[in-house]
C-alpha cells in the first residue's frame, strides 16, 4: 500500500508541476500577444510601386518603402497596415481618415502646402525613357511628341505645367496619356504607341530587371525629388514631426541605408536628403 501511495504522490506532484509550467507558458504566449495586439495601428495608403511598394509571391506587402515604414511606426510604438489604394483619390482617402498616411515614392518637391511631410527621407531621380533605337536624347526632343506618364504624378504635373517649373525647360509634348494604372505605361512604349514615358528612375530600372526589358534613360533628367510621407494639414497629432526625428535616426544608425541596399544598389546615394531643399 506505501509503494501505491508514493506511485500516487509522485503522480500528483508531476501533475502540478506540469500544469504550472503550462499555465507559465500561456500565460507568457498571452502577454507576447497582447502585447502585439494593443499597438495602436497606421493604415499607410500605398500603390504597387516595386522597387518601393509590392506584394511577394506570398501576398505580403513588401518593398523598401515598407520595410521603412514598419520599423519606423516600430520605433514610435505604433503597427504599420498597409493598404493599397485608388492613388487618384489618395488625397481624399487621406482627408477622409480612411489611411492615416501616404508613403510610395511620394515626391514633396511643389506639394508642402498641400499635406503635412515626414521627410524628405531618401532622393530620387524623375527621368524619361525611351526606346533604345530612339532618336530621342534630350528634353527638348520630345517636342510634339507622344509621352506616357502616371495620372497625378509628378512628371504629368511637368508635362502639363511646363511653365511652371524654373529649375528646368521642358518642351510642350503633342500628346500626353495619363494611366491610371503605372504598368501599362511600360508596354505601350515597348510596343511603339508612345514615344517615350516618364517615372522614378528607380521604378524603371526595377521594370527593366523583372521583365528584361531594355529601354534608355535620357542623361538630362526631369528633376530631382525629395521624398517624403504625406498625412492630413488636419491631422494635429504630431506625428509627422515625430516620424522626420525616427527617420533622421534611421539614417543616422545606418538602418535606411541597410534596407534600402536590399532594392536598390550604392544606397547611400539615395540617402543625401539631409540637405536637400524641397522646392
Amino acid at each position: 500500500m506505501k509503494g501505491i501511495f508514493r506511485i500516487y504522490r509522485l503522480f500528483a506532484i508531476v501533475l502540478v508541476f506540469t500544469i504550472a509550467i503550462c499555465g507559465c507558458g500561456k500565460e507568457q504566449e498571452n502577454l507576447s500577444t497582447q502585447t502585439s495586439d494593443s499597438l495602436p495601428t497606421i493604415v499607410v495608403g500605398c500603390d504597387n510601386y516595386p522597387p518601393f511598394s509590392y506584394t511577394d509571391t506570398d501576398g505580403k506587402p513588401t518593398g523598401l518603402d515598407t520595410e521603412l515604414a514598419t520599423e519606423a511606426f516600430r520605433r514610435m510604438g505604433y503597427h504599420a497596415e498597409f493598404v493599397t489604394i485608388d492613388w487618384e483619390n489618395k488625397k481624399e482617402l487621406l482627408a477622409d481618415g480612411s489611411i492615416d498616411c501616404i508613403w510610395c515614392c511620394f515626391s514633396m518637391d511643389g506639394r508642402t502646402d498641400q499635406y503635412r511631410w515626414a521627410g524628405p527621407y531618401m532622393l530620387s531621380r524623375q527621368v524619361v525613357a525611351v526606346n533604345p533605337d530612339s532618336d530621342i536624347y534630350t528634353l527638348q526632343q520630345l517636342e510634339n511628341k507622344i509621352v506616357a506618364v502616371q495620372a497625378t504624378t509628378k512628371p504629368e504635373e511637368l508635362f502639363l505645367m511646363p511653365d511652371d517649373n524654373e529649375d528646368i525647360t521642358i518642351p510642350k509634348v503633342k500628346s500626353l496619356f495619363s494611366m491610371q494604372n503605372r504598368e501599362l505605361i511600360y508596354p505601350m512604349l515597348s510596343k511603339g504607341y508612345m514615344d517615350a514615358i516618364a517615372a522614378h528612375e528607380t521604378s524603371l530600372l526595377q521594370y527593366m530587371n523583372d521583365y528584361h526589358v531594355e529601354y534608355r534613360i535620357l542623361d538630362e533628367p526631369l528633376l530631382t525629388v525629395g521624398l517624403g510621407v504625406a498625412f492630413s494639414l488636419e491631422d494635429n497629432r504630431g506625428l509627422d514631426q515625430e516620424l522626420s526625428a525616427t527617420l533622421e535616426e534611421m539614417r543616422k544608425d545606418g538602418t535606411s541605408e541597410e534596407i534600402i541596399g536590399k532594392y536598390l544598389a550604392h544606397p547611400s546615394t539615395y540617402l543625401e536628403a539631409e540637405d536637400y531643399e524641397v522646392k
